[in-house]
């Protein structure tokens, strides 16, 4: 399997802004629109992304709204893989199956559309999003991808947020990968 080097993996956050104490105190925000933002570091992140999927014969890419989107869109694009959204609730247009999840306090909850993989029996599914923190999120999408008979193959992440052990949740269902650790 493809990863990234000590050295290529500094590079890459780098390019991504840290800021402290936002949304609230005590909170180190990971800014992806400076990588964004710089066309060097995002081609060499999706070039990265093209070469370790090549080979992994899958039929779909996921992305989680909405940093998951940019990700996942640019690299379906490269492979030549169709993408399919998976959205909050009432923002897809068709028949959708939901998946709830437990936030801190509370509940929230994520869709997508019932005939997204009917075109592939068996269809393995690539998930991706910008980051991965307590899991909540990624491991609904995880299920609400088998729920569909597709299986999902790995969950990738451009950063895993060490400290709060989504990681862990998440590799329970799918192997995950996560290019940057902090």
């Amino acid at each position: 399997m493809i990863e990234m080097t000590n050295e290529e993996k500094k590079y890459l956050l780098s390019t991504i802004r840290s800021i402290n104490d936002f949304p609230k105190p005590g909170i180190v925000f990971r800014d992806i629109t400076t990588l964004l933002n710089n066309k060097d570091a995002f081609n060499f992140l999706m070039d990265h992304l093209e070469k370790r999927y090549k080979s992994y014969n899958l039929d779909f890419i996921t992305g989680i709204e909405s940093r998951g989107f940019i990700f996942g869109a640019a690299l379906a694009s490269r492979l030549r893989l169709p993408f399919v959204p998976i959205r909050k609730p009432k923002k897809l247009p068709y028949i959708t199956i939901s998946q709830k999840y437990s936030l801190e306090y509370g509940v929230d909850e994520i869709e997508i559309h019932i005939d997204a993989f009917s075109s592939v029996k068996d269809a393995k599914v690539l998930l991706v999003d910008d980051l991965i923190a307590t899991g909540g999120t990624a491991k609904a999408s995880v299920e609400l991808i088998n729920q569909t008979n597709a299986t999902c193959v790995e969950a990738c992440f451009l950063i895993d947020l060490k400290d709060l052990n989504g990681a862990n949740l998440v590799s329970k269902l799918t192997p995950l990968y996560s290019i940057l650790e902090v």
